[in-house]
């Protein structure tokens, strides 16, 4: 009986854990946990630019499971796509004094940094893959970001589910300190060769020091925000919209 009982009531606890996530309440406890996590994990990672784990060729994982979306079905990314993206472009504005368009070409002509990374998904895999790409910092330094930006957006051509409030299409946010790490690259190569559609063309984003739902692909957009809170749900992210933490530092 006293079994029975238990079960029980861990069964009303869990039943109440998505009300009580979301009142007003306990979302801001939970909200400042999390600042505190992302404040020791920044000082456990000091100095800032302290690097994820790289490997060597001989480590690379055989096969790299796809994540999310493999193939969007956006009418503006099928046309890209069909024409294997030789016109497309990403945006690179908000607050930024130089707003601007880079195609591809564009991306490939500026300094690159290739790295083999493990790429940890929430989901309890891992895979080793090499990826080459634009640094993020430089980019958003020739565009100049005004003061008041703190975060960097990524808006993307996937969509993950239909939803009436608009949030079903896949964007993500990063703040500045891993916008500007030496790590945090905009991936155009996989492996030595095209980054492949299922896995993000023709451009993804790498934060190697946060787990993989970070990692956003088909990037067609990046603004420079000072806060996400009026984005999507409000949470910072596709999948932070739906419950998961905004900082996934490892």
């Amino acid at each position: 009986m006293l079994t029975r009982a238990a079960m029980g009531g861990a069964a009303l606890g869990l039943a109440g854990c998505d009300r009580l996530s979301n009142a007003t309440g306990s979302r801001s406890v939970l909200d400042a946990a999390e600042n505190l996590t992302r404040g020791a994990q920044r000082a456990l990672l000091a100095p800032r630019d302290a690097l994820a784990p790289e490997y060597g060729p001989a480590d690379l994982s055989p096969g790299f499971k796809p994540n999310g979306s493999v193939d969007p079905d956006d009418p503006d990314y099928v046309q890209a796509r069909d024409e294997h993206f030789v016109n497309w472009k990403l945006g690179i504005g908000g607050l930024v004094d130089k707003p601007t368009q880079l195609s591809l070409a564009d991306l490939r002509q500026l300094p690159a940094r290739a790295q083999i990374t493990r790429h940890d998904c929430v989901e309890g895999w891992s895979c080793i893959g090499k990826w080459k790409g634009a640094p993020l910092g430089p980019i958003l330094t020739a565009a100049g970001l005004k003061p008041s930006a703190r975060y960097i957006a990524f808006y993307c051509a996937d969509t993950l589910e239909q939803t009436l409030d608009g949030t079903g299409q896949y964007y993500e946010t990063i703040d500045l300190v891993d916008a500007f790490h030496p790590q945090t690259i905009l991936a155009y190569d996989m492996n030595d060769e095209p980054l492949p559609v299922a896995h993000g063309a023709p451009l993804r984003l790498r934060v190697e020091r946060q787990l993989g739902y970070k990692m956003a692909k088909y990037v067609m957009r990046i603004e420079a925000i000072e806060s996400f809170d009026k984005m999507g749900r409000g949470r910072g992210g596709f999948w932070e919209d739906r419950g998961y933490e905004w900082y996934a530092g490892i």
